[in-house]
C-alpha cells in the first residue's frame, strides 16, 4: 500500500546517520565531553555489565530575555541536563518584532524573544555550539531561526557541518493544533524543504525536521490519529522533498534517515508504548515500501518526547508530578521503542510557567530513571508479549487504514486545507471531554477523589509559578529599535531585497537567510518579507462540520433555559467567542463553541489570532450578548485590558466579558475589578456547566439594562 510511482531510492554506502557517541556533561560551567559508549572508569574497575546509554535529556525553557534564558540553559546543564530545548516566544514564532502592534503582551511570556543575531548570540553566550545539541520548538519561522543559529555559529568559529540538534519544523500540525503557521501551507512546505535540502548539504547531523504528533494529542487524537496523521505528514514531506528536485536520488536515503518524530505519551502509558512500537514498524513499512530505502539504519525510527500537558490540573496539582513519572515509563520501558530525547513537563504548568526548581523537579525524574533504576540493563522486556503484539498490531491495522484514507484524498495537505482532519481532531476532542464529564474517564482530584488537604506547593502569595516582568516587553522593544538604529541599513535593504527574490524565484531561502541573519535582518523583516511574497493563511476551525456527541439529558436542562432566555431577549443568544492575542491553542474555544452551539446559542466564532480592536468591533457589528476569550500564554492582563478599552470606545460596555485561560487566582480578582464578569481556569473543564453559566450571566445583563 506504500508504493511510489517513482522508482526506488538505491541505498547510500558509508554515509552515517548516527550521531557519534558523544553527550554534552557540564562540570559548573565547565563543559567535558563524555563518551558514553565506553563504561564508566568505576564500572570499569568493578567489572559493571555495561549498560545501554540514556536519552539525551532536556527542559523545555525560555522565557524575558536572551540573557534570562542564557543563565537559565546555563543553570540546567550544570544540573545534568544534556541538551537544549529552546522555547521561543510567540512573536518571534510568528515573525513579528517586539514593536508591532500584533506582540503587545505577548514578548517574552511563553518562550525567549530573539528579534535578530545580537539576541541570538546572547542567547548562546558561553555555549559553545559544536559540542551542544540543540532543539529548537519553532514552525513557521524555522528557516530563519536555524538562519540564526547557523550565524551565530559561524561567528563562534564552529564548523556548520559539526552542529547537532533538531528543528521542530512540522508546519502541518500548526494548521491543526499549535497554531503558529503564518503563510498557506504550499509555501510553507516549501520552506520546510529549503530546510531539509539545505541541511542535507551542509548540516549532515542537524534534524532537519520533527514531525510532530505531540500537539495533535493535546488537540484530542486518540493514538490510531497520532499515528495516522503524523506519518501522512511525513510522508507529504518526503514526497515534496523528491518532488523538489533539490535532492538526488542518491541523497534521498539520507534524508529519509534524518526525518524525525517528536511524539507524546499520555497517562495509559501501555497504549502509549505501544503506539510507539506501532510507530517503529509503519515508519519501517513505509520508508521501505513507497519509498525503497533498502538501507535499515535509515528506516530507524528516531523520536524524542515531551509526555502529556493535557492531563495535568490545575486542582490537587501535586498529582501531575505523578502522572508525568508515569508518563516517562511509556517511553522508557521498552527498548525497541524508547525516545532518544525526553523533556518532561513541570508539575505546575496547569498553573503558569515553572519556575527553575519546577523544571529540576522534572530533570531529576529522567535521572532517576536513568541512572538510579536498572532499565537500562536489559533488553526489550515486551518482546513475545501476545498481549503487546496484538495490541500492536490492532493499532497499526487500524493507522494504516487512515493513512489510506488521507492519501486519497490527495495527502496531508489536501486533508488541511479540507478541514477533515480539523474536524476529526475536534470530535475526538469533544468525546474525551464527554468521557470526562460523565466520569466514564476518571481524572483523580478533578472529577473523581475530589476531597483533599491543601496543597503546601502552591504559595498563598502568588510565588508557585514564574511571572515575566512587564518590563521585559519594553526593554526588548528597547533593544530592538537600538539595533535598527546602529546596523547598517542599506545592507538590510539589500538582503531583503534578495530574500524577496528568493522567495519568488525557488531557490532555497536558506544561504540568503543567513546572509540577511548577518546583515542585521530582524525577525518581523524577515517575516513580512515572506508575508508580501506568500501571503498569509487562516485554516478551517473544524467547528461547523462536528456533530459534538449527544448529552441529552445536561444539554437538555441548558436548551431549555437558551430558550427560555432567547424569548425574553427577543432573539436567540449570541455569543462571540475569540482568541486575542498570538496564543494559538485553540481546544478550550473550539469545544466551548460546540456546545454552545449545540445547546442553541448563536456562536460566532473566527478562530485564532484576533486583535482586541477586532473583537470589540464584531461584538457591536453582530449585535452579541457575550464576549468570551480564552488566553492561555500568560498574556490575559494586557489583552483583556485592551479588549475592554476597545470595548468602550466602540460603544459595548453593556456587552459582558468572560475570560478563560491559565489565570492565577489573584489575576483572576484582578481581572474581576476591571469589569470582566467571569473567570474561568482549567479546573471548569465541563463545557456544559460553562455554557448553562454564560446563559445565566447573558440573562442577568439583559435585566440590568431593562431595569
Amino acid at each position: 500500500m506504500w508504493t511510489h510511482s517513482q522508482p526506488a531510492a538505491p541505498s547510500v554506502e558509508g554515509r552515517r546517520v548516527f550521531q557519534s557517541k558523544v553527550q554534552l556533561c557540564v562540570d559548573g560551567l565547565r563543559l567535558r565531553l563524555v563518551d558514553p559508549s565506553r563504561p564508566s572508569e568505576q564500572g570499569e574497575r568493578e567489572g559493571m555489565a555495561e549498560k545501554d546509554r540514556p536519552w539525551i535529556m532536556r527542559t523545555y525553557s525560555g522565557h524575558t530575555s536572551a540573557e534570562a534564558s542564557n543563565a537559565l540553559y546555563r543553570t540546567n546543564l550544570a544540573k545534568g541536563q544534556t541538551g537544549l530545548s529552546v522555547a521561543f516566544d510567540l512573536p518571534t514564532q510568528l515573525g513579528y518584532d517586539p514593536d508591532d502592534p500584533m506582540a503587545q503582551g505577548e514578548v517574552g511570556k511563553v518562550g525567549v524573544p530573539i528579534t535578530s543575531i545580537a539576541d541570538m548570540e546572547r542567547l548562546f553566550e558561553g555555549i559553545p555550539l559544536e559540542k551542544m545539541n540543540t532543539s529548537m520548538t519553532i514552525n513557521a519561522t524555522a528557516p530563519w531561526l536555524l538562519a540564526l543559529y547557523v550565524a551565530v555559529a559561524e561567528r563562534q568559529r564552529a564548523p556548520v557541518d559539526q552542529l547537532r540538534g533538531t528543528t521542530q519544523n512540522d508546519i502541518v500540525k500548526e494548521y491543526l493544533s499549535r497554531g503558529t503557521y503564518i503563510f498557506p501551507p504550499r509555501p510553507s512546505m516549501r520552506l520546510t524543504v529549503d530546510v531539509i535540502a539545505f541541511t542535507a548539504k551542509h548540516m549532515p547531523k542537524w534534524n532537519p525536521v520533527n514531525v510532530c504528533s505531540y500537539h495533535l494529542q493535546e488537540a484530542g487524537a486518540t493514538p490510531v490519529q497520532e499515528l495516522a496523521y503524523a506519518l501522512t505528514t511525513a510522508i507529504a514531506i518526503l514526497d515534496a522533498c523528491r518532488q523538489s528536485g533539490q535532492i538526488s536520488e542518491d541523497e534521498f536515503p539520507f534524508v529519509v534517515g534524518r526525518i524525525s518524530f517528536f511524539v507524546n505519551a499520555g497517562i495509559r502509558f501501555i497504549e502509549e508504548m505501544c503506539k510507539l512500537r506501532a510507530f517503529a514498524l509503519l515508519w519501517d513499512e513505509i520508508t521501505r515500501e513507497r519509498y525503497g530505502v533498502n538501507d535499515e539504519r535509515f528506516r530507524r525510527f528516531r523520536y524524542g518526547v515531551q509526555v502529556n500537558s493535557l492531563g495535568l490540573t490545575e486542582v490537587q496539582p501535586e498529582n501531575n508530578i505523578i502522572r508525568i513519572a508515569y508518563e516517562a515509563l511509556g517511553v522508557t520501558l521498552s527498548k525497541r521503542a524508547r525516545a532518544s530525547a525526553i523533556q518532561l513537563p513541570a508539575w505546575n504548568e496547569a498553573l503558569g510557567l515553572p519556575r527553575p526548581w519546577d523544571q529540576q523537579w522534572s530533570l531529576r525524574i529522567q535521572q532517576i530513571l536513568a541512572y538510579e533504576t536498572d532499565l537500562l540493563e536489559y533488553p526489550d522486556i515486551f518482546d513475545g508479549s501476545p498481549v503487546i503484539e496484538k495490541k500492536v498490531s490492532d493499532m497499526a491495522e487500524e493507522a494504516r487504514a487512515e493513512i489510506q484514507k488521507v492519501l486519497e484524498m490527495g495527502g496531508a495537505l489536501e486533508a488541511v486545507e479540507s478541514g477533515y482532519i480539523k474536524s476529526q481532531l475536534v470530535a475526538s476532542n469533544a468525546e474525551r471531554l464527554r468521557r470526562i464529564e460523565s466520569g466514564e474517564q476518571i481524572v483523580v482530584g478533578l472529577n473523581a477523589f475530589t476531597e483533599a488537604e491543601p496543597s503546601p506547593l502552591v504559595a498563598q502569595d502568588g510565588h508557585a509559578i514564574l511571572r515575566v516582568s512587564p518590563e521585559a516587553e519594553s526593554a526588548q522593544i528597547e533593544k530592538v529599535r537600538e539595533w535598527r538604529s546602529r546596523r547598517d541599513n542599506e545592507a538590510v535593504k539589500k538582503a531583503i531585497a534578495e530574500l524577496q527574490d528568493a522567495a519568488k524565484s525557488g531557490e532555497n531561502i536558506m544561504p540568503v537567510s543567513i546572509r540577511a541573519a548577518h546583515a542585521g535582518v530582524t525577525t518581523g523583516e524577515w517575516g513580512a518579507a515572506l508575508r508580501e511574497v506568500f501571503g498569509e493563511y487562516r485554516p478551517p476551525t473544524g467547528i461547523s462540520s462536528v456533530v459534538a456527541p449527544a448529552l441529552a439529558e445536561s444539554l437538555g436542562e441548558v436548551r431549555k433555559k437558551v430558550q427560555a432566555v432567547s424569548k425574553r431577549l427577543g432573539h436567540p443568544i449570541r455569543m462571540l467567542i475569540g482568541k486575542p492575542g498570538l496564543d494559538g491553542h485553540s481546544n478550550a474555544a473550539e469545544q466551548l463553541a460546540l456546545r454552545a452551539r449545540d445547546a442553541g446559542v448563536e456562536v460566532i466564532y473566527e478562530g485564532i489570532r484576533l486583535l482586541p480592536e477586532q473583537i470589540a468591533r464584531a461584538a457591536v457589528e453582530e449585535g452579541v450578548d457575550l464576549v468570551g476569550v480564552s488566553i492561555l500564554s500568560g498574556s490575559h492582563m494586557e489583552l483583556v485590558q485592551r479588549l475592554l478599552e476597545k470595548m468602550r470606545e466602540e460603544g459595548a460596555t453593556e456587552v459582558p466579558l468572560v475570560v478563560g485561560g491559565i489565570i492565577p487566582p489573584e489575576d483572576a480578582v484582578k481581572l474581576e475589578e476591571l469589569g470582566v464578569a467571569k473567570v474561568y481556569t482549567p479546573q471548569d473543564y465541563d463545557p456544559t456547566q460553562v455554557v448553562s453559566e454564560l446563559v445565566d450571566i447573558v440573562a442577568d445583563s439583559s435585566s440590568k439594562r431593562v431595569s
